[in-house]
């Protein structure tokens, strides 16, 4: 079972036979039957695309500029994928009234394998679910709650110094993944369970005091994604075993509490989710896990919603987190595409409200000397490499050190955090006082 489990989705077998078996399918369908005239087989998919086409751009529209239901637009490539299965669709109704009913099945078949083939490449370009196991959720259903064992304890030795640390005895040679509860005290929040890495010298009896970074995923999506797309163990795995076993204890917080929430990180009308990250979760970290209470050792990151709110963070507490993560961020958080749709649904007639919260102008307005902000953004999500680009202009400007990088082959997915994860946390080493 475990064998099926780690089949990866994104390249290897299952993604080269969904390739195989959808492109069967689609020759089917676009071939017809066998008593079609070759004009009625050139027209017919040249109507059913262009159909296609319209559907698409009409549902796109819908979603985005009427529902307002995404703040930004689908990366063309995602919409691409979309059009080929209501493609396959179309076929199939042209021809299913004429049909016997092995053809019929036949039929169905095709556009089955078509569909397959369109959900791998649209998981691939995100690059959420990168096994089976991510896809049905078996890579984190078996993540243990935090053990009293692993809190932090009155009666426990005093942290020992990051400099110069080396393990009393053995430590794993793996850090350990956690979920636990978070409570939204100040904020009135009831969010999602936080995952927690806690990393090899976080099982060491001489303890030490290690750094923070809370992450945060993207929307629609929740904390898991981080274990998922971001493959957040095996990087944190990495990074530990190149330094003897220090890593920061990374705590993966939800501060919109479903799957389909947007609170764009702020306190407004829709919730105090800025509370909750200033107040709640920090009060939690410190009291519950034992790690370094001095917060020049701690950062916040993100990926796509999670960066914005990264940002967001970095700008509002740079007392809190400060050094900032951000994998393709925004330039400001946002609900709609129409910035006056995000205004009326989170300061409803008070523009100026939202504005003072937006990290451009807070940048314009105070200065950040001491703090520090990586961002990625994709060379194939244009959008986003425009916001990189103004926020590392903006964020050099107010004396934060910054790093940007536009990845190479990477659109507005996992890939602008897994490919830069490594550097992105060689940016943080520095900061902290962790040596190669």
């Amino acid at each position: 079972m475990e064998l099926f489990a780690d089949l990866r989705l994104t390249e290897g077998p299952v993604y080269w036979a969904a390739w195989l078996l959808g492109s069967a399918g689609a020759l089917y369908l676009l071939w017809g039957r066998p008593k079609d005239p070759p004009l009625r087989r050139l027209i017919r998919p040249l109507a059913a695309g262009a159909a296609a086409l319209s559907v698409v751009a009409i549902a796109h529209w819908a979603v985005v500029d009427v529902l307002s239901l995404l703040p930004d637009d689908v990366p063309s490539p995602v919409l691409f994928w979309v059009g080929i299965p209501v493609t396959a669709a179309i076929l199939l109704l042209m021809r299913v009234g004429r049909e016997t009913w092995r053809r019929r099945a036949a039929g169905g078949t095709a556009f089955a394998l078509v569909l397959l083939l369109s959900m791998v490449q649209v998981n691939s370009y995100f690059g959420l679910n990168r096994t089976l196991s991510d896809l049905f959720g078996a890579s984190t259903a078996g993540v243990s709650r935090l053990e009293p064992d692993l809190t932090r304890q009155a009666d426990a030795p005093p942290l020992v110094p990051l400099a110069g640390w080396h393990p009393e005895g053995a430590i794993p040679g793996q850090g350990e993944l956690r979920t636990a509860s978070i409570p939204g005290t100040a904020s009135g929040m009831n969010n999602r369970d936080a995952y927690i890495y806690l990393p090899p010298a976080y099982f060491a009896p001489n303890r030490p005091a290690l750094p923070v970074l809370l992450l945060i995923a993207g929307q629609p999506g929740g904390p898991a994604d981080w274990l998922t797309g971001g493959s957040l163990q095996s990087h944190m795995d990495s990074f530990a075993a190149a330094h003897g076993g220090l890593a920061p204890v990374v705590v993966v917080a939800d501060p919109n509490g479903s799957q389909s929430g947007n609170t764009m990180c702020m306190d407004s009308r829709i919730a105090k989710a800025d509370t909750y990250l200033s107040q709640d979760v920090p009060r939690w970290i410190t009291s519950t896990l034992a790690v370094d209470p001095d917060h020049r050792q701690w950062a916040a990151g993100g990926f796509s919603f999670g960066a914005t709110c990264a940002v967001q963070l970095g700008t509002r507490h740079p007392d809190l987190y400060k050094a900032v993560l951000a994998f393709s961020s925004e330039a400001e958080p946002a609900i709609a595409k129409e910035r006056h749709k995000t205004i009326d649904a989170s300061f409803p007639g008070d523009p100026v409200a939202f504005e003072r919260q937006t990290p451009l102008a807070i940048m314009a307005a105070n200065r950040f000397e001491g703090s520090g902000m990586y961002l990625t953004a994709g060379a194939e999500d244009p959008e986003f490499a425009g916001y990189l680009r103004t926020l590392a202009a903006a964020a050099e400007k107010s004396g934060f050190s910054v790093q940007a990088h536009v990845v190479d082959g990477a659109g507005h997915s996992w890939d602008t955090s897994s490919k830069r994860f490594a550097d992105a946390m060689a940016f943080l080493a520095g900061r902290w006082g962790l040596g190669s």
